[in-house]
């Protein structure tokens, strides 16, 4: 904040950047007033809880995105020194204001959605959506933190993690019954994204019949973020013992 300026640049440009995808669906959703039998509103909601979500693993990993340089150049000696878990100093060790603009399009968006739709709420409910961020965060993290720890091995991940992050931002805002089956199988069981917002907001919009599977498992969708998550924790820690140091 001693350079305002800069801050409000970073926050803004990251604002626009997820704000440009929105406005594309806002576009074709104008054209035929619903996709697959959602209105505009009811995507806004799931547009802006895969956001939402998004911005708050950014805003605790948001330093994840340069561990390839970390590694190739020995940065991450420092970390190995320091008695503290390298893995928390990944979280807070920096900070990207940048991402401060996924989580306020996410969170303008969510609210937006949530004041669009008519929910029946109750007290599960509002538990339920909590949950939905922090466990939609989780997911999104674990196709990013597991990834990353193929670096310790090959000293770059950084195409992997692209190509998941893509597959998030095009395929997780919009309902998966528009996508082929084969499409739907994909992102539904082999990359669960759409556990990180469009299960929810069935659940949320009472359109749970659009789902391939029996209720009590959508019900679960955070606990599976947070579940697959710790798995990619794991698999990160084992994988960093192969750090050879850059000798830098």
């Amino acid at each position: 904040m001693q350079y305002r300026l800069n801050f409000l640049m970073d926050v803004g440009f990251g604002l626009l950047f997820q704000s440009l995808g929105f406005v594309f669906v806002w576009i074709v959703v104008g054209q035929f007033d619903a996709i697959g039998g959602w209105s505009l509103g009811e995507i806004t909601l799931l547009y802006g809880l895969r956001l939402a979500a998004h911005g708050i693993w950014l805003l605790l990993f948001s330093q994840l995105y340069s561990i390839d340089r970390q590694v190739q150049q020995g940065e991450y000696d420092r970390m190995l020194l320091r008695p503290i878990p390298a893995l928390l100093q990944l979280m807070f060790g920096r900070f990207r204001v940048t991402v401060l603009g996924d989580l306020l399009g996410g969170s303008v968006l969510l609210g937006i959605g949530l004041v669009a739709v008519d929910i029946d709420w109750s007290v599960p409910k509002v538990l339920f959506l909590l949950a939905t961020l922090f466990g939609g965060a989780a997911l999104d993290g674990t196709f990013q933190l597991g990834p990353a720890a193929l670096t310790f091995r090959y000293l770059d991940s950084m195409p992997l993690r692209v190509i998941f992050d893509s597959m998030f931002m095009y395929f997780g805002g919009y309902p998966v019954t528009i996508f082929d089956r084969p499409a739907r199988f994909l992102i539904t069981y082999l990359v669960p994204l759409a556990f990180m917002a469009w299960v929810p907001a069935t659940i949320l919009l009472d359109k749970t019949s659009d789902l391939p599977f029996p209720v009590w498992i959508a019900w679960c969708s955070p606990a599976i973020g947070a579940g697959l998550l710790a798995i990619a924790v794991r698999i990160f820690l084992k994988e960093s013992r192969h750090y050879q140091s850059a000798g830098s």
